[in-house]
């Protein structure tokens, strides 16, 4: 009975570690993913602060700027653009962006469409019913320049053609190391800056500022959602290395435990063995 006991703890220990080998293995990989994707952000960022630099210029220097893009939302529909993971074993990480979407949509009331990226992120919508902007099955990790080009230009035309008349990006923003924020931005219709005063610029814009502004405006909404998506991944990365830090410590806390309890199990057995023979010999 104590040898089967003793057979029984040794292959739950041997479980627990290949455990162990598996959860710090994952920690090692999301720790370099993460430093790729911090790097990813830093580049990406330039484009679209240059972009929007761009258009708050033309915002403030022409005087009678009419530009749908600059139009007050009505109370129509609401276009999400919703980055989530592709992969689980990221802690909260898929369920808070999730949330934030369900919260936001409840306050403002009123009917809304996603356009998911993210493996996880089209799942969880498609199974809740909701409306889904068809731009194919995206995951996170392939999303290029490219890809969020076209998705900029369909935005763009869905808000053109009144499809909705408000556009919000919701993504997990990387903070630190322990900490991610899911924020929601909205990126349609544009919300500059406010200059107190129209000033005059030496910028000459041809064939003249409305056309730039239409060319220019879905491309900085690709840059945005380009950039969010880098952080949406160094957030992912990030949530997963804490989770599999944490599955680590565990496993050795159970390791730890089951440790002592083979080795009291083990002095049992060789007691008893002992107090047989002692038994006997008398």
């Amino acid at each position: 009975m104590g040898g089967a006991s003793l057979k029984a703890i040794k292959e739950r220990i041997k479980s627990v570690e290949g455990t162990m080998q598996i959860t710090k293995a994952m920690e090692l990989v999301a720790t370099s993913k993460l430093q790729h994707a911090r790097e990813m952000v830093e580049k990406a960022r330039p484009f679209y602060e240059t972009l929007l630099e761009t258009i708050e210029t033309i915002e403030s220097t022409c005087t009678d700027l009419q530009s749908p893009f600059f139009s007050e939302a009505k109370d129509d529909k609401t276009c999400y653009i919703v980055i989530g993971g592709d992969r689980g074993l990221a802690g909260g990480f898929n369920n808070n962006v999730f949330k934030t979407v369900a919260n936001h949509a409840v306050e403002s009331n009123r009917p809304y469409c996603i356009l998911p990226i993210g493996k996880k992120c089209y799942e969880h919508f498609l199974h809740r019913e909701a409306e889904i902007v068809d731009a194919g099955v995206m995951e996170a990790q392939d999303v290029g320049v490219g890809d969020c080009m076209d998705i900029g230009k369909l935005v763009t035309k869905g808000f053109l053609n009144g499809e909705y008349d408000r556009v919000f990006v919701c993504y997990s923003k990387f903070v630190s190391m322990m900490s991610q924020e899911p924020v929601m931005e909205q990126i349609l219709p544009l919300q500059t800056e406010k200059r107190e005063e129209k000033h005059n610029s030496l910028t000459i814009y041809e064939p003249g500022e409305v056309s730039v502004l239409n060319t220019v405006v879905p491309s900085f909404l690709s840059g945005m959602i380009y950039g969010s998506v880098c952080e949406s991944i160094a957030a992912e990365q990030a949530a997963r290395r804490m989770a599999m830090s944490s599955a680590s410590d565990n496993a050795q806390e159970i390791k730890d435990g089951l440790t002592l309890e083979y080795n009291r199990a083990r002095q049992a057995v060789i007691t008893q063995e002992i107090t047989e023979i002692v038994a006997g010999a008398e």
